[in-house]
């Protein structure tokens, strides 16, 4: 338990200072809104195209670990969305927003280092094969299933064309586009570049969870409290036990199913919440579940810890 607060505290320390922030108005509700504008238009996308751009693309993935990861991810947002709109009334643009919340664990802030902690760092070869594929695929899924909400009675033929809108505009999309394009053409980048790109970098994490603490205090759980509980308990069980039933069919190695169960297991990742502003549904729901399914996931963490081999 020790273990995982050293882990889980930081994080949600840095969101109580932008709570705090907020609610003592030391910073504006217009600050905090160009905060988020900077880290999800600017500072991630920097982030992603370092990331994908450094990425070795001929390392071997194990589609075993990646079916049942990413099929578990998927099962989280349909029973995030189908739960929104059948059991709680949202429209089809909330319900996709609040799917995406049941998507996309925190696989970098949170899996990551309990990963480490718990196994050593020899032992995050398969977290990095989910990371690397983690925002292009949540990001695909989660951006056509809004277009298709958004585009409700248009004709069928216009929906490809309305998904690739979508996309290009998408910032975070076009890091990972980018840094994609750089890694397969082999084109050095100017060192100069790469060290302005990783000071921009280094502020997207801090900068978007400060952020994201002051939009808590603006979108409060008030009367939404049963569709956040709804959309953590997806997130922090439902989507775990499914890889550990796909990976344990598969027969999974020990190594790489810890790593997909922990991966599985984390609380939603603050893209869950940039997601939901970008299109400006379910923002209220998508906020507090990041920040009350990160603190229930040291419970859940541990949990899984002591039920894995």
């Amino acid at each position: 338990m020790i273990l995982l607060l050293t882990v889980t505290l930081p994080v949600f320390l840095v969101l109580g200072f932008g709570y705090l922030a907020s609610w003592r108005a030391w910073i504006t509700e217009p600050a905090i809104d160009g905060l988020m504008k900077f880290a999800q238009g600017f500072a991630i996308p920097c982030l992603l195209f370092l990331a994908i751009a450094r990425l070795d693309l001929a390392q071997e993935f194990d589609m075993a670990l990646l079916g049942s990861f990413y099929a578990g991810a998927l099962a989280g947002f349909a029973a995030g969305l189908l739960g929104a709109r059948l059991i709680f009334g949202r429209s089809w643009e909330d319900a996709v927003a609040i799917g995406f919340v049941g998507l996309f664990s925190n696989s970098l802030l949170l899996g990551l280092p309990i990963t480490e902690r718990a196994y050593g760092p020899d032992a995050l070869q398969a977290n990095f094969a989910i990371i690397a594929l983690h925002s292009p695929f949540c990001y695909a899924v989660g951006i056509t299933a809004m277009e298709l909400a958004r585009a409700k009675g248009g004709s069928l033929r216009e929906l490809p064309a309305q998904v690739l809108r979508g996309m290009g505009r998408n910032a975070l999309i076009l890091g990972i586009l980018m840094g994609a394009a750089v890694n397969l053409s082999g084109l050095p980048l100017p060192e100069v570049l790469i060290e302005a790109l990783e000071l921009m970098a280094r502020a997207a994490l801090p900068a978007a969870l400060f952020g994201l603490g002051g939009i808590l205090h603006r979108y409060r759980p008030e009367g939404d409290m049963r569709v956040i509980l709804y959309v953590v308990a997806v997130s922090l069980v439902l989507h775990p036990a499914v890889v550990w039933g796909l990976g344990s069919l598969v027969g999974l190695k020990v190594p790489a199913f810890r790593s997909a169960i922990i991966t599985a297991a984390m609380a939603p990742g603050v893209n869950a919440y940039l997601f939901a502003s970008i299109y400006g549904h379910a923002k209220r729901v998508a906020a507090s579940a990041v920040l009350i399914g990160t603190v229930a996931s040291v419970l859940s963490a541990t949990i899984w810890l002591a039920l894995l081999p």
